[in-house]
C-alpha cells in the first residue's frame, strides 16, 4: 500500500530559520512512499530538500542535534515517539532553536 500525499507546516524559530534563507513557514506536501513518513525520514528529506546551509546545525547524525527543541501540534516530541512518531495529514511540526551565539 502506497501511503497517500501528505500536506504539512514546518516552522523554524529561534534561529533555525537562518538555516532555511530566513523562511520560518514551510507548506510541504510531501511524496508518496511504501512505508510511512515518521520523523525520522521527514529529517533526511528536510535536510536534502529545504535545508539551505550547515546541516551540522541542524541535524546531528539522524536526528535534530541537542538544543534543537521539535513540538508536533504544539506537543514535545518526546511524547510523541521522537524519531518513530508516524506524520499525519495537516501535522505541524516546529524547530526551535535555543542555541544562540554570544
Amino acid at each position: 500500500v502506497i501511503s497517500s500525499l501528505l500536506v504539512h507546516c514546518f516552522y523554524f524559530r529561534g534561529g533555525a530559520e537562518l538555516l532555511f534563507d530566513g523562511v520560518k513557514k514551510h507548506q510541504v506536501t510531501l511524496p508518496c512512499q511504501p512505508e510511512p513518513w515518521d520523523i525520522r525520514n521527514l529529517l533526511k528529506w528536510i535536510k536534502q530538500n529545504l535545508l539551505k546551509e550547515r546541516p551540522e546545525l541542524f541535524m546531528q547524525g539522524e536526528s535534530v542535534r541537542p538544543g534543537i527543541l521539535v513540538l508536533i501540534n504544539d506537543a514535545d516530541w518526546e511524547l510523541m515517539g521522537e524519531l518513530d512518531y508516524k506524520l499525519q495529514d495537516q501535522d505541524n511540526v516546529l524547530f526551535i532553536s535555543t542555541l544562540h551565539g554570544g
